[in-house]
């Protein structure tokens, strides 16, 4: 299995992946050493994270290999149908899978993404609109959405 890690503006990130492609990118939570050459195996997802980050791109296309049941795999196969800078809510997402009722399975999996970002849990939020529970920490899901907005949040002190 291949791994390197790279800088995003949410911290360091650590990918993994191989031929069979991309098994996980994990945003950590302490400082790293950033890798010196990244594998080729991982290179199109390191570019292609560097482009979501800089706003030129809204959707992944990389070979995807994450471990996971065939439930998880089915929530996190409509994850990636959420269209960028839109969001949903863990019931509407319980509906489409066909059980309103398994709410709770459904955002356990939804926590046990394996791909930040790629497959974006992020973008699935509480049926009040609420930003709840989210594994890399509710301020980076804040973050990411107000990232994919398509109303920008203007900064009203303006450096010079």
């Amino acid at each position: 299995m291949d791994t390197c890690i790279i800088k995003s503006p949410l911290g360091f990130t650590k990918i993994t992946g191989d031929n069979m492609g991309i098994s996980s990118v994990t945003v950590l939570n302490s400082e790293e050493i950033i890798s010196e050459t990244i594998p080729e195996t991982l290179q199109d997802c390191v570019t292609q994270l560097k482009e979501y980050f800089e706003g030129s791109r809204t959707t992944f296309n990389l070979k995807l290999s994450p471990k996971g049941t065939d439930f998880q795999k089915s929530v996190w196969t409509l994850l990636q149908q959420i269209p960028f800078g839109k969001s949903i809510s863990y019931l509407e997402l319980s509906k489409q899978l066909g059980d309103p009722k398994a709410i709770r399975a459904v955002a356990n999996a939804n926590g046990k993404n394996p791909l930040w970002i790629i497959v974006p849990c992020h973008r699935v939020i509480g049926t009040d609109g609420s930003l709840t529970g989210y594994a890399g920490g509710l301020y980076r899901k804040q973050w990411l959405l107000e990232h994919e907005s398509p109303n920008k949040q203007q900064n009203l002190f303006l450096s010079s």
